[in-house]
Order: structure tokens, then C-alpha cells, then sequence
């Protein structure tokens, strides 16, 4: 960063043009898969090239089983971008793949893609479902990805039919390790809502209103963030 000033449109575009040269070098030539994943992010963030960056992405995964390659390019194939059409049974694969690897975020897709109607060429048993809920947790517990907490707390406010009993204390303790951990508004807000009606907790509106005040806050941050801060390596 130092001698750029990134108020000035000339030197930030020199910036990104050094970066560039550098993720294509630290890929291409040294063929180290985090400085790739980076290359996929430079291409689907600045160049607003998905066709590109989903093949880096593919190749990061299938060739140095890059976990955060393997569930960016899992979601192109849930979503259909550009080179990849829908397949749902291939972003299973490498949302599962994406999950083997440490991906906490895979992990978590992975569950939700079971335990959905979707075809994903795994047939839906109660086994299956069981170990599809297990992923979910595992993403909350041991994983500390907060959105497997917020998602886990809707599963226990409302329950799910034969596998998760209702329990809206157990949600709202899920909601607030969600929103205090990590940067969920809705999580947030869900527990502004739960605590305004007295729902799995004791009313209170005082406190409600802090959690409300906390999601909007999280909200204009990842507004104001929503610029990919290259030079820290922050791509998700």
C-alpha cells in the first residue's frame, strides 16, 4: 500500500494493475494455490470475469484441493454463472470437497443442500438427512461459521419435521452466539424480534433494542466494505 494514494483513480488503477501482475505470477509460475484463489477473486471481483475466475477456481480445487476454490466454484454451479450451468449434483461434490478440506462455509452448504428438496445425486434417507443436520452443527461448533449458527437457530425455532424438535430457547441461544461472533444482521435482528415478543426468552426491549441497533450497525459496515479490500487479502 505505501507510496499509493487510493484517493487518486490514476494510482489505484496502477495499484490493481501491479496486483495483478503479482496473483498472476504467484499462480501461473509458482503455482501456490492461495495466491490463485486470490487471482480467481482479482477476476470475479475487478475484471467482473466469472468465466475466468470459476476456471481458476475449478483448477485451484481439482488440482491443490484449495478448500475456499472449491466451495467458490460449488456455488457458480448452484447459481449457473457464466461457464457453468446449474448442477446441483456437481456443486455438491465440490461443496463436499470444499468441506473435506476445512471450509467452514462448504461444510455448511453441504448440509443445507441435503437436508433440501434438490436433486444432488445422494439419495435423501434418514441417514443421510441426520448426517446433512450434523454438517449444519459442525459448521456452528467446531467450525465457528456464525451463518451455521443463524441457520441451525431458524432450524430450532421453527423445527423440522422427524429431526429437530422446536426448542426457542435453543434458538435464541444459537442467534446470539450468531450475532455476537460474527457479522449476521439477520441474526441480530431475529433476536430483536424474539426478545420484543418474549419468545424463548424473557421480554425485554431494552435489550432488544441493542440487538436491533447491533444488526443495523452490521449492516452499513458491510455496506461500506463492500469494496474488496485487495492489498489485506480479503476475498470471501
Amino acid at each position: 500500500m505505501a507510496g499509493y494514494n487510493f484517493k487518486n483513480k490514476k494510482e489505484v488503477e496502477e495499484y490493481l494493475k501491479k496486483l495483478y501482475t503479482e496473483y498472476s505470477f504467484g499462480c501461473l509460475s509458482e503455482k501456490n494455490p492461495e495466491v490463485c484463489h486470490l487471482l480467481g477473486d482479482y477476476n470475479e471481483a475487478i475484471l467482473k470475469n466469472k468465466e475466468k475466475s470459476g476456471e481458476i477456481y475449478k483448477q485451484n480445487c481439482d488440482n491443490f484441493n484449495f478448500a475456499r476454490s472449491c466451495y467458490k466454484y460449488a456455488r457458480y454451479n448452484v447459481t449457473g454463472e457464466k461457464n457453468c450451468e446449474k448442477n446441483m449434483k456437481k456443486a455438491y461434490q465440490y461443496m463436499k470437497k470444499g468441506c473435506e478440506f476445512g471450509d467452514g462455509a462448504a461444510c455448511l452448504y453441504m448440509g443445507m443442500m441435503i437436508i433440501s428438496k434438490d436433486d444432488i445425486g445422494v439419495e435423501k434417507n434418514e441417514v443421510v438427512i441426520k448426517e446433512g443436520l450434523e454438517m449444519i452443527r459442525k459448521a456452528c461448533y467446531e467450525m465457528k461459521e456464525p451463518r451455521g449458527c443463524s441457520i441451525l437457530g431458524k432450524m430450532y425455532l421453527n423445527g423440522v419435521k422427524d429431526f429437530v424438535a422446536k426448542d426457542e430457547k435453543s434458538a435464541y441461544t444459537l442467534f446470539e452466539k450468531s450475532c455476537n461472533d460474527g457479522d449476521d444482521s439477520s441474526a441480530c435482528f431475529t433476536l430483536a424480534q424474539m426478545l420484543g415478543r418474549g419468545i424463548g426468552v424473557e421480554k425485554n426491549m431494552e435489550l432488544a433494542h441493542k440487538f436491533r441497533k447491533k444488526a443495523a450497525e452490521i449492516e452499513e459496515d458491510n455496506r461500506k466494505n463492500s469494496e474488496i479490500k485487495f492489498q489485506q487479502g480479503a476475498f470471501m
